[in-house]
């Protein structure tokens, strides 16, 4: 590792960076808005868990076992309380089954970590439910590549610049690669170091924000199979 480069540290994103999630949230959203289709319809039911999901994040934070409680929460309320015992289990199983899926690795996500680490520190940076998120690393095969992993209750300037100070980094030689431009690409930006937008297709709409276009150390490529030679060109 060469730490007289100018661009030493790469952290990045674990969910829909690295592996699938939001596939499979949208998913269980579809289940969540058949079991209630007696009571609402689709885009009522979306509405009112999304607003669900908002007021939730200071108490449960991101992950699985927020979106059930919200999920468990908006059953309640379309309802007026009428929602049967069984469709409360119904919900309580799709949970589950989202905290049991296999990983799925997303295209050159080994091949990016793997080249990237022998040149460069590479951290994994991620948010959301501590055993999940633990749960999925040990499953993705990627864990031995990282230098460190944090997982996070939220991505914010304060908590990036805390982490590159942890592993040996000030801002301006750190780098985060994502799919979430409001969670890795502009706190990053915000503190001083380089920002790489991935798009994975599907977004969580608490997650959307306007790209930063025509911000110096801002990127955007198409897959993580274009991140080794951005980092070259930059190093």
């Amino acid at each position: 590792m060469n730490d007289s480069k100018t661009l030493t540290t790469i952290g990045f994103d674990a969910d829909d960076t690295l592996w699938q999630n939001e596939t499979f949230f949208r998913l269980t959203q579809d289940r969540f808005t058949d079991l209630l289709a007696d009571y609402a319809e689709a885009d009522h039911l979306h509405d009112r868990l999304l607003a669900a999901e908002r007021r939730n994040l200071g108490h449960y934070g991101f992950g699985v076992k927020g979106f059930t409680l919200s999920m468990i929460e908006t059953a309640i309320e379309v309802t007026e309380g009428r929602v049967a015992a069984s469709v409360i289990a119904e919900l309580l199983a799709s949970g589950r089954e989202m905290l049991e899926h296999p990983i799925e690795l997303l295209p050159h996500a080994r091949q990016a970590v793997e080249r990237l680490s022998g040149s460069h520190r590479v951290l994994l940076i991620t948010k959301g439910d501590l055993l999940d998120q633990e749960r999925k690393l040990a499953q993705s095969g990627l864990g031995d590549l990282f230098h460190g992993v944090e997982i996070v209750s939220d991505k914010k300037p304060a908590v990036y610049a805390q982490i590159f100070a942890r592993h040996g980094a000030i801002p301006d030689q750190a780098m985060m690669v994502g799919n979430s431009l409001k969670s890795d690409v502009l706190p990053v930006l915000d503190v001083g170091g380089w920002g790489v937008y991935v798009p994975h297709g599907l977004t969580w709409a608490l997650e959307h924000a306007e790209a930063p276009v025509g911000h110096a150390r801002f990127h955007s490529i198409n897959s993580l199979g274009d991140l080794p030679d951005l980092v070259d060109s930059l190093t």
